[in-house]
């Protein structure tokens, strides 16, 4: 049931009037279905938001998810993203409700903070269950609306459950007048990789061809840094003289060219890709496809996640390796992730290195079997540490489409 509009919301509604070109919106379909909306405020927040709602998505057959970025990003620059995500259209009432009448969701999530009042009351008033995760006290309203009051607190009483993450949040929230029984104190959203199995009869076929040998692998390495790996590889050898390297390369068609490279040096190297024998003397397992890391990270015991050593690459996500149990090593330049990989470093379940020689330092350091374990075990912890979290909210958000079905079969 939809509560009166206050005299604040409807002077605000007059002055953000409009309705500008909403591109792309018209020409996509809205799915059949029960349609879940997933708005995201931040692109560092996309990844663990864009894992939840893969995780949903199985486990609530024929529901479709929508994610939404604010308005006027560029989503090139955002994290890669499995869901298909738009930007919300500007801040103004008339957009607000074309938005609404195309795509009429089910139930709406809002990460994080800038806060939209003309889509979150029209949504509010249209029956649709908002839950706000991540709050923040952060509203962005039109231009002419900024002295109006209230529309701070107006807004975020139209989500039926807040979870803050902090105390102070919570109390800001309660001091505007919003009913406490509506927070919650909650952490934010953390990522719980789901790494699919591998076929047991491969696994122990490859481990039996390493026989018991020392393992670690360089994944997603560029070009610029083969010189850097397999130095650290050649000087890791000095102290552990039966030690193999997977060397997974980032672009699929530098392996055959780096093959013969590797031919004309003083290393044994097997081309995965083709089909070559894994032999007791084999220093160098080549590979690119990148299905093939869910085998090598389960069978490295050390994972130097490349695109790291160089400026502009930006890194890899590290959390399927953490999850398969590998121990991380990785560069200073892992801008793209850098969230996750500083959760990593304060759990101590990542190395950093800047250079080769720390590199095979490193390599050595890990293969020992107590400080393998001890990083192993501390990055299992902080992957896990998110899943009993997403599991309630996927509960919270099955409860409440539950809800809705049984309301539209009354009516």
């Amino acid at each position: 049931m939809s509560k009166p509009r206050s005299l604040s919301l409807a002077a605000y509604r007059v002055l953000s009037w409009g309705v500008p070109q909403i591109s792309g919106i018209a020409d996509t379909p809205r799915p059949e279905g029960e349609l879940l909306w997933v708005h995201v405020s931040t692109p560092d927040r996309l990844r663990a938001v864009d894992d939840l709602c893969r995780r949903l998505l199985p486990a609530r057959p024929g529901l479709s998810v929508l994610m939404t970025a604010p308005p006027d990003v560029n989503l090139t620059e955002w994290e890669e993203c499995k869901l298909p995500i738009v930007s919300l259209p500007a801040e103004q009432t008339g957009a607000a409700r074309a938005f609404l009448d195309h795509w009429h969701p089910d139930m709406g999530l809002w990460f994080g903070g800038g806060l939209m009042p003309n889509i979150i009351t029209r949504a509010q008033e249209r029956g649709t269950p908002m839950v706000l995760l991540e709050a923040a006290v952060d509203v962005k309203t039109a231009r002419g609306g900024r002295w109006l009051p209230d529309i701070t607190r107006y807004t975020l009483d139209c989500f039926t459950s807040i979870l803050a993450p902090s105390d102070d949040i919570a109390r800001q929230i309660r001091r505007l007048g919003v009913s406490a029984s509506k927070i919650t104190i909650a952490p934010p959203l953390h990522i719980s990789p789901n790494p699919r199995p591998w076929p047991e009869d491969e696994l122990i076929e490859t481990n039996h061809a390493l026989a018991g040998r020392p393992v670690w692998l360089a994944a997603w390495v560029q070009d610029k840094e083969f010189i850097s790996v397999l130095s650290a590889h050649r000087q890791a050898l000095r102290m552990l003289p039966r030690l193999a390297l997977v060397l997974h390369v980032a672009d699929m068609a530098e392996a055959e060219p780096l093959y013969k490279r590797l031919e004309k040096m003083d290393l044994r190297c097997a081309n995965w890709d083709a089909g070559h024998p894994i032999e007791d003397t084999t220093q160098v397992i080549l590979s690119s496809d990148p299905e093939d890391l869910g085998l090598w990270h389960r069978v490295s015991a050390v994972t130097f996640m490349g695109s790291s050593l160089e400026r502009d690459a930006g890194g890899r996500d590290p959390l399927i390796a953490v999850a398969l149990g590998s121990a991380v090593i990785h560069g200073p330049h892992v801008s793209r992730h850098r969230s996750i990989y500083d959760r990593l470093g304060q759990a101590r379940a990542a190395l950093t290195i800047k250079s080769a020689t720390e590199l095979g330092d490193g390599v050595v350091n890990l293969l020992a079997p107590d400080r393998t374990a001890d990083m192993a075990l501390a990055g299992w912890q902080l992957v896990t540490e998110g899943a009993p979290q997403a599991d309630q909210l996927i509960e919270l958000i099955q409860d409440t489409l539950d809800r809705g079905r049984a309301e539209d079969a009354r009516t």
